[in-house]
């Protein structure tokens, strides 16, 4: 059991088990999944292109997969987390799953990797804590002919053997143009505070890209962002000072973390009814404010789908089996008028799932 995964975090995951029916992503019906291919691989201004991901019944022995998360902090790496095990599972691989602590630890998350490939691993997938800080372990790990996939967060290295990620640029903006449609140009300003996470971090750029993009022409007004590490007590201190400094705000945006923060600040203030909160990403918790009104609206990514296609892509490296190097899920904006009708099981692990570092 990983010591920094809060007992706030389970208590909201039971909480969400309670109010929904969940189902579990079974080896049976995960898949086909409706997926974006980038073509070409890789590249920034690539092509989308619609296709249906269907992985490999079975991996032809036991491949040793090492994995690398940023951290388990929050309720999104679980979902990550649960699609990289249950894959592991239904594909018959091994996984050792190794996370840093945080977004500052980048000499950590390298020297982990430096580990799981000494001890014998034979492919290796990363949730990057930096864009272009772990370019040069990539870059040897290619040299040895170990495959390395990139999950989730985005590495800016040309040696990566396969993406399973979507654009956070395209998060950002979704979030960005959500408040743009609500407030056009010529309507009332709107004054927002934005949390786009740890500076430096890949997906966190693009996000905030993406939300700047959006906005422009409309009459929303972005305070100049925060930027802070993904744990709850760095984002409630940022949401805190930003309140206190803007009396006048309308709404709070940015990482998960930030919205479920924001949730249990603005009833203490008693500026729930005032200020509104948007993710740029899905966890339990957003959905939750989402279902119960408190959260206004985030696109979702389907975590659990991206780590089960990481996976997969890391077996077909291994056993040179065709796949598509850059993948990933189709993003959508959950908000009060659909959420009764999203796949759950595509999108959020399951209340039972605790997190889990190894498939033997």
């Amino acid at each position: 059991m990983n010591r920094t995964f809060t007992r706030r975090i389970l208590t909201a995951s039971i909480a969400i088990g309670a109010s929904l029916v969940w189902q579990s992503v079974s080896a049976a019906n995960w898949f086909p999944y409706k997926a974006e291919a980038t073509e070409p691989a890789f590249a920034a201004d690539g092509k989308k292109v619609m296709m249906d991901y269907t992985p490999l019944t079975k991996a032809s022995k036991k491949w040793d997969i090492c994995v690398s998360f940023p951290h388990m902090k929050d309720a999104y790496w679980l979902g990550v987390n649960y699609g990289v095990v249950e894959e592991s599972k239904r594909l018959g691989v091994k996984l050792n799953l190794v996370d840093a602590g945080g977004y500052t630890n980048l000499s950590k998350q390298i020297s982990q990797i430096e580990d799981c490939v000494a001890r014998g691993a034979n492919a290796v997938v990363i949730g990057a804590i930096s864009g272009d800080g772990l370019n040069n372990l990539v870059k040897s790990l290619a040299a040895k002919k170990i495959p390395v996939v990139d999950l989730v967060n985005g590495i800016s290295s040309p040696d990566v053997s396969a993406k399973s990620l979507v654009s956070f640029y395209t998060m950002g903006q979704s979030t960005g143009e959500y408040l743009a449609k609500k407030h056009p140009a010529g309507s009332p300003a709107v004054k927002v505070g934005w949390f786009p996470g740890p500076a430096g971090a890949g997906w966190v750029e693009a996000a905030h890209k993406g939300f700047m993009d959006a906005i422009k022409g409309s009459a929303v007004v972005v305070l100049d962002p925060k930027y802070g590490d993904t744990g709850k007590e760095a984002q409630s201190k940022l949401v805190e000072d930003v309140l206190q400094a803007n009396p006048d705000l309308s709404y709070v945006a940015g990482t998960a973390v930030t919205a479920e923060a924001a949730v249990g600040i603005l009833r203490s203030r008693k500026l729930d009814k005032k200020v509104q909160l948007l993710s740029f990403y899905m966890t339990p918790g957003v959905y939750q404010g989402i279902e119960s009104g408190r959260i206004l609206a985030a696109p979702a990514d389907s975590m659990v789908i991206q780590g089960r296609v990481a996976i997969d892509q890391a077996v077909r490296l291994l056993e040179g089996k065709e796949l598509t190097r850059h993948v990933g899920p189709k993003i959508f904006v959950v908000d009060p008028s659909n959420y009764k009708t999203v796949r759950f099981d595509d999108i959020l692990p399951p209340a039972s799932f605790k997190p889990t570092f190894q498939v033997k």
